[in-house]
Parts: structure tokens; sequence; C-alpha cells
């Protein structure tokens, strides 16, 4: 009876404490619990990739890392599934964490396929190395260098010939690069058809004085010897001095003296001393070099920026410190196929003639296509297809924005459309950015928000 007895109390006691174990703490928690909790890897770099196996990430082909959980198995604080906080989760992941509170999903964006909002806390954003840069609207203006050569102004460039047949007597313009003034003696020439045109003139006027007008007595066509004469001479640059010599003396000159049509330099000369010439032999060729003209090699790449009318300098290598300012007067319209430039026409004073055709000299042209939107060059990232950048919208979302890319002005690049002036734009981290805006449009079109290797 006794051993009943404490037989009985013993199967109270242990039924007492079967029961307590069972309230107190759950069946299997050492292994069963520990199981349900398995460990996960996320990628440092995209923390957003999260796997239930080691391995590389497949965005950046990093080492995926462990993921830290607390007492309870939940993921420590900055390493869940989305470090950057719970403020940035997705509804799909927030019902991970028991009585969270889902925010709502950050959207994708709707202007670049492929391409989704990013979420950023100024935490991640400086460990990222991201900077905002505002967009600014500025004049669009750049000083192109290149080196230019000197040469002649074409419009100041004459050619001396004659317009007859005949042989050079004197030769009073001996030598080239000599300075002639305009009216001054060239040469003369003896044209045996001068000669005579000379005489007919004559005899036309000898018989207008003794005769009178014979076309006064004609009833048929009328004939003006001497105005055809006359005109005959004119014709062939006889100056207008010379043939009122001869209407005073009556006396037809031998030689015809052919003088400077202009003030300048003779560049050019074949004319000698008894030398035949025919109608339309170049015998000197004489510049005004008071201006001249610089030749500059323009890449194609600058040539958005020239425009005609714009200024210029330059500076000679023997000459250092001293500028020659110029304008631009013309741009050729076509390009040279070897070298890849355009001629840009320089017109530069030239009062003193030290610039001399032929020398070279280093051309500065001051640049400039007007007024427009710019942002930094590496904040835009060109994929070939488009050209994106990351528009800052407040609280560290970051929206993806396909722009249109103009002009390149040093480290800038303008942006027809796409961006206002004022808007901020982000620089330094872009293409992290860019990888991470493409896994979340990735994982959202595919209809999860990140994947669990379940």
């Amino acid at each position: 009876m006794r051993n009943f007895i404490l037989g009985f109390i013993l199967a109270l006691l242990l039924t007492g404490a079967g029961y307590w174990v069972v309230t107190t703490k759950p069946f299997g928690l050492g292994g069963a619990a520990k199981s349900e909790t398995a460990q996960r890897y996320h990628c440092p770099m995209h923390p957003t990739y999260v796997s239930d196996k080691p391995g590389d990430c497949p965005i950046c082909g990093m080492r995926l890392v462990p993921i830290k959980t607390d007492a309870s198995g939940q993921p420590e604080s900055g390493h869940a599934d989305n470090p950057a906080g719970p403020e940035s989760m997705t509804d799909e992941h927030a019902g991970h964490q028991a009585g969270a509170t889902a925010p709502a999903q950050v959207p994708a964006s709707p202007s670049v396929p492929g391409y989704s909002t990013v979420n950023l806390p100024a935490d991640r954003q400086q460990l990222m190395g991201v900077t905002l840069v505002r967009a600014e609207a500025m004049p669009l203006e750049q000083s192109i260098r290149t080196f230019g050569r000197v040469t002649y102004d074409e419009t100041k460039l004459h050619h001396v010939h004659t317009k007859f047949e005949g042989f050079i007597e004197d030769l009073y313009a001996n030598f080239i690069g000599q300075f002639v003034k305009r009216g001054q003696p060239l040469f003369s020439v003896y044209s045996p058809e001068l000669y005579a045109t000379q005489k007919e003139y004559l005899l036309a006027l000898r018989a207008e004085e003794q005769f009178g007008d014979l076309n006064e007595q004609k009833t048929g066509p009328k004939i003006d010897m001497v105005g055809a004469a006359r005109q005959r001479l004119a014709l062939w640059d006889v100056p207008e001095t010379e043939i009122k010599r001869l209407e005073q003396t009556r006396e037809p000159i031998r030689a015809l003296t052919v003088n400077s049509p202009m003030t300048g330099f003779v560049t050019m000369k074949t004319a000698v001393e008894g030398l035949r010439v025919m109608p339309g032999d170049t015998l000197y060729d004489i510049v005004d070099l008071s201006s001249v003209w610089v030749l500059a090699d323009v890449y194609e790449v600058n040539l958005p920026f020239v425009k005609m009318g714009q200024h210029a300098e330059m500076l000679l290598p023997y000459e250092p410190g001293k500028k020659f300012s110029g304008r631009v007067t013309y741009i050729n319209p076509t390009l040279d196929e070897k070298t890849r430039t355009v001629k840009a026409r320089i017109e530069f004073a030239n009062p003193q003639g030290v610039l001399k055709p032929e020398m070279y000299g280093d051309v500065l042209i001051h640049g400039s296509r007007g007024s427009g939107v710019a942002v930094p060059e590496n904040a835009v990232i060109s994929t070939g297809e488009r050209s994106i950048v990351f528009v800052a919208k407040g609280n560290g979302v970051f929206e993806p924005r396909e722009v249109t890319v103009g002009v390149k002005v040093r480290n800038l690049y303008e942006i027809k459309n796409g961006v206002a002036a004022g808007e901020q734009v982000a620089t330094g981290a872009n293409f992290l950015l860019d990888s991470e805006s493409k896994l979340k449009a990735t994982l959202a079109g595919a209809g999860g928000g990140h994947k669990h290797g379940q």
C-alpha cells in the first residue's frame, strides 16, 4: 500500500513537470526551429539580392556573405533582405516580419523600359559615393585651340596681263616681293595692232574735222568711225589719259606703259624685257597684304561651336605674348577625309605687314552654341540605345529618366530634353544605381520582390 502511494505521487510529479515543459518551451525548439530559420546569403554591393545558398552575385560577381540573425531568428538591423531599412521594403518582403506595417511599393519607371525607381537612404548614398549636382541653364561656350596658316586675301589679288599681242620693251617692276603703289609703272609694251588702232582713230578724227559728221549727210545706216576706234582703245585698257594725249598731240605712241592696278607686293612675275606676250598671259601677281586670311583646321567635334562672325585670336611662335585679333568670315562646306577637319577662314588686319603668307600660328576661337541646360558628363549613362540620368526626387528616391544629349562642353553634356534646369541629378556612383534599378525592374517583372531560393 505504501509503495502504491509513493508511485502515485511520483507519477503526479512527472506529469506536472511534463506539462510545465510543454507549456513553457515548444517541443523540438533546438532542432526544428533552427531548421525553419536556415542561413541566408546576400550581395554586399546589391543587398536586395538574397539566396539560401552560398555563391556569387549574378549582377556584379561578388561573393555572397551570410546574413546575420538575432536570437529570435530575424535578420539584424542592416542585414535584412533590404538593408536600406523597413521604410524602403516592398509589401511582400515586409510581410516576413510579424506585425510590420507594409509601406508603398517603389514603382517602376514608366518612361524608361527595364528600369525602376531606386530608394537609397542618406547613409547608403554616402557609402556608395552618390553625389547630387543641379542641372543648370548656362551659356554653352568653348574655346577651340588649333593651328592656322597665314595666306593672302584672295579678294585683294590682281593678275596683270594685256588684252592684245605685243612685246615687252622696258621693265620697271623687276623682282618678286617688290612693293608697288597704285598707278606706278610696271612695264612698257609695243604692239603693232595697238599702234594701228591709234592711227585709225587719228584718221577718223581728221576726217570728221575736214568733212564734218558724215552721218548727217547719209540716209542709210550711220557708222560712228571716231567712236568705234575710241571704244576699241578703251576695251584694250588704254588709260583715258593716254587717249586724251593722243587727241591733243595727234601722234600715236609706240609703246604703251602699263601701270599697277593696286597697291601691294609683287608675288609672281613672268615679265622680262623682249618677251612676246599674248592676250591673257599673266605677267605679274600683285597682292595687298594690309589684311590677310588665316586658314584654321577645326575638328568635326568642335564644328557646332564655330560660327561666322565669332572672335578669334592668334599667337605667333616667334613673337610670344603678342596677340592678333580677327573674325571668322567663312567656314568651308567640305570636310577633309584624311584629317577629319574643316577649314575656317579668319580675317586679320595687317597694317604693319607682320603677318606674312605661309606663316603658322596658334589659333584660339571663342566658340559658342547659345544657351542650354547642362549636367556633368559622369551623370549620363549611355546604354548604346539611350542615355539615362538618375534624377533625385527627394527622400532618397532616384528616378531613372531618358534624356536627349547634345554637344559636349568641356566636362559637361548639353541636355536637350528630359531634365529641366534646377533638377538634381546623381553623379559618382551611377553604375551602382543603374544595376540596382535594372535588378528591381527585373524582379518586379518576374512577379516577386526578392529571390529566396525557396
